[in-house]
């Protein structure tokens, strides 16, 4: 008896200590409920979790014979071939989208609906299928392919470096004696580092595990910049004004939005049972806020396996981040263009379920586990990207890295296997005598 109690209450019980979601524990726009009542969902957005999956099929099936002229052929058959290809791809990019918005398995999220986060994970596997498609290609072909997706790619872009005069004053100029330093503070990649370092606090929600990213990325700049200009920077550019301005700025915004959210009481009440019109308007405001904040407890000195795991997500961290800056150096896109923007708004719209996942990976007991779709998808993805960077990358770097730089990070290396093999040797032996 007390088995089959245990049982039930382990099925019960989410790996992070959660309850698990059931039907009638799921209250109003899909929030957990506080109390184990069951209430059924709010009547005035009860319909935005009916499934419907019949009359949206029958719908976009409507809408597929509008867009392809499949009753007036003759309408259809007037474009070029070019036109019909790209109409092509993108109702095919569409019709996916629609499955995974329809039928895909939802994520650990609710807010602001489960749709919205089977959408995300859709355009994840058509970025990661698009990315293979891509990494098939040859580096020439590629960068022409990339027209397709904004008409000014396909251009070689010009070389920036930002260390060429790391002078701060400049005597010799009359009209702007701080030139270097207007230049760099105007330049986009400060905003870039603010709003970046402001969503990876939403995500990571640990600082010293944020500083530890701040400072790891800064010496990965330092590591790569015989390979990108854009590496190389001043070291007042690097120190004060992307470490100890943008960056802790950035930090120091995200984790007061973190303490917002960890200390606000959550209780959700209905939109129907909002008293008045401003109720109403901020109930559905709140609807795009967390149901719920969950701590992130990453504890990456538990002991070293948890130690290698935590050191796992910073290394795909930084991986990610360095991607972007080589595959706009390989497939020559501009700063500004906005397939960047768009790549970092899918990224950390992909990042934010992922650590959800992967903290709940983490914190799980089980002997035997699995990472959740999107831990999968983020890999796989940022492999990929690497790929990519790796084969258009292939004789674009003429300069080898320096030879103290390789001894530096090879000592690093071996440093740190040293020390997981003394410490795993010294928790194994205090186990021991514990036994004894």
């Amino acid at each position: 008896m007390h088995e089959q109690v245990g049982t039930l209450y382990s099925r019960l019980m989410e790996p992070n200590g959660h309850r698990r979601v059931r039907r009638k524990d799921v209250l109003e726009n899909g929030d957990m409920s506080q109390s184990n009542s069951g209430d059924e969902l709010d009547p005035w957005t009860a319909w935005a979790y009916k499934p419907r999956t019949i009359s949206m099929l029958l719908i976009g099936a409507c809408f597929l014979i509008w867009v392809s002229g499949s009753l007036d052929p003759e309408s259809s058959a007037s474009g070029d071939v070019v036109t019909s290809v790209k109409r092509g791809i993108w109702a095919m990019i569409a019709v996916f989208l629609a499955y995974c918005l329809l039928q895909a398995p939802s994520t650990v999220l609710i807010r602001p609906h489960p749709a919205i986060w089977r959408l995300v994970h859709g355009m994840a596997v058509v970025y990661l299928v698009s990315l293979t498609f891509l990494l098939f290609q040859k580096r020439d072909d590629a960068r022409q392919f990339m027209k397709f997706l904004h008409p000014d790619l396909g251009v070689e872009l010009p070389e920036k470096s930002y260390g060429a005069d790391c002078r701060i004053y400049l005597p010799e100029n009359p009209t702007s004696r701080f030139k270097n330093v207007y230049e760099t503070l105007f330049d986009e990649f400060v905003v870039a580092h603010i709003v970046g370092w402001w969503g990876k606090a939403i995500l990571i929600r640990n600082q010293p595990l944020l500083w530890v990213l701040s400072i790891g990325f800064e010496l990965m700049e330092f590591t790569f910049r015989h390979m990108l200009p854009n590496f190389n920077e001043c070291w007042w550019d690097s120190i004060i004004l992307d470490i100890l301005i943008c960056n802790w700025f950035g930090i120091w915004a995200g984790m007061h939005t973190v303490r917002y959210f960890d200390g606000k009481t959550y209780k959700w009440v209905g939109l129907s049972r909002q008293p008045n019109i401003i109720g109403k308007v901020k109930r559905t405001l709140g609807q795009f806020t967390p149901a719920q904040w969950d701590k992130d407890e990453w504890h990456p000195l538990l002991d070293p396996w948890r130690f290698i795991q935590v050191l796992t997500l910073c290394i795909i961290f930084m991986t990610v981040e360095l991607n972007t800056f080589f595959l706009k150096f390989c497939l020559w896109i501009p700063p500004r263009n906005p397939l960047i923007v768009y790549r970092l708004i899918l990224w950390w719209l992909i990042a934010i379920p992922t650590i959800r996942e992967y903290n709940s990976y983490l914190q799980d007991r089980k002997p035997v586990k699995k990472v959740g779709a999107f831990c999968w998808l983020s890999v796989a993805i940022c492999i990929i990207e690497l790929l990519i960077c790796i084969k258009f990358g292939h004789g674009l770097y003429p300069k080898p890295m320096p030879l103290w730089l390789v001894t530096f990070w090879a000592s690093a290396g071996a440093a740190l296997v040293i020390f997981l093999i003394i410490w795993s040797w010294q928790l194994h032996q205090s186990l021991r005598r514990k036994r004894q």
